[in-house]
């Protein structure tokens, strides 16, 4: 189901989300693709940067700058998106998001489709594992991540 391409850019987001999380911060990381070219990648940054908002699709979005149309690229995640991130995607108008997983968070893969967006969920199992560990090292952190405190 995913391409060579999809698998390129979904590791580039888990090792974004590895670099988060070794800089205390939450693991998840996320890349903008037009096709088969690189347009921006990025991570978690609400720790780092003291930022509500930073989360990895929002960081790969802010770093990707303004763009004529976001209608022919997908966007990549480490972890299923958050309400926030899914309503930017469709604000947006991305039509495709490549989800490293949802094991550990059920995000609004529903959401996204039923407004047209292609969603696809890769099980991966070290995005799988990453945020698994995070959760259990830091549940507080993840807590806050989420708005669950």
């Amino acid at each position: 189901m995913l391409s060579e391409i999809d698998r390129k850019y979904l590791r580039i987001a888990y090792e974004e989300a590895l670099a988060g999380f070794n800089e205390g911060g939450c693991p998840i990381g996320s890349v903008l693709a037009r096709g088969d070219r690189l347009v921006a990648q990025g991570r978690n940054q609400r720790v780092q940067q003291g930022d509500p908002i930073a989360h990895g699709e929002m960081d790969c979005l802010r770093k990707a700058g303004r763009q004529q149309s976001y209608r022919n690229m997908s966007l990549y995640t480490s972890l299923s998106p958050c309400m926030m991130c899914a309503g930017t995607i469709v604000q947006f108008g991305i039509k495709r998001v490549v989800v490293g997983e949802n094991e550990n968070f059920g995000g609004n893969e529903d959401f996204l489709r039923d407004r047209g967006v292609e969603v696809i969920v890769a099980d991966d199992g070290d995005c799988i594992a990453l945020m698994k560990r995070f959760i259990v090292e830091k549940p507080e952190l993840w807590s806050e991540d989420i708005a669950d405190n």
